[in-house]
């Protein structure tokens, strides 16, 4: 049994890594101009920091990195109150940090120029429209964390990292020249901190919020044997 600073620190490192692997792959991009990895290189990035980091420190903190995934435990009463927020402040926190360490790393010509990795809405998406593509990718994400790490029924529990860095992946593909593809407001919130870029801040706290407590309630409700409850 792993006591609660165990978990902070778990939680703060994994998300640290999704902050400095992806918003480091996004300046990367802007630096190297046409050769640089486009976005399939910076869906890549974001997939394998979390696939790597569940593998290291999943069976820790179970994680999450991603207050979105933290809410939907927590609405699903896998964890209590007081852990959450924790959770919560140890993911901000390493967002925070991943992303200050990259504008220190970068030229800051770069990364103004690449926004820090801000997540932000094509020019042709509404904020109503952004909320609803982030709503979407983040249930198909926490749909995908619940069958595989939470479900004791699974028979594949420990390919959830896999299974979870490619879901991230393939969502940033999907949704990634909309909105960013953030599905965590720990990843909108660490470089907009550190680099001043507030804008449309509410889609990506919103939709991925609701995505997320809507895909662990029914994956909950209708998929788990209740035997389990």
């Amino acid at each position: 049994m792993y006591n609660t600073g165990q978990k902070f620190v778990a939680e703060f490192l994994g998300t640290f890594t999704l902050l400095f692997f992806g918003v480091g792959s996004i300046c990367f991009a802007q630096q190297a101009g046409a050769g640089g990895p486009g976005l399939v290189g910076i869906a890549l990035a974001h997939g394998l920091a979390i696939a790597v980091m569940i593998a290291a420190v999943g069976h820790i903190s179970g994680g999450h990195f991603n207050p979105s995934v933290t809410a939907a435990f927590w609405v699903t009463r896998r964890m209590g109150t007081v852990e959450a927020l924790l959770y919560w402040i140890a993911q901000l926190l390493g967002a925070s940090v991943g992303s200050f360490l990259i504008a220190r790393i970068y030229l800051e010509d770069v990364w103004r120029r690449a926004a820090l990795g801000v997540p932000a809405l094509a020019s042709d998406v509404s904020p109503v429209i952004g909320i609803l593509v982030e709503a979407v990718l983040t249930f198909l994400l926490v749909f995908v964390i619940f069958g595989t790490a939470t479900d004791k029924d699974c028979a594949f529990g420990k390919v959830a990292p896999f299974a979870t860095g490619l879901t991230i992946t393939g969502a940033m593909l999907a949704g990634g020249v909309l909105t960013g593809a953030a599905m965590n407001p720990a990843r909108a919130f660490g470089p907009a901190l550190v680099g001043h870029y507030w804008a449309n801040q509410a889609v990506y706290w919103v939709g991925p919020l609701a995505g997320a407590i809507v895909a662990g309630s029914l994956y909950s409700v209708l998929l788990i044997r209740k035997s389990q409850s």
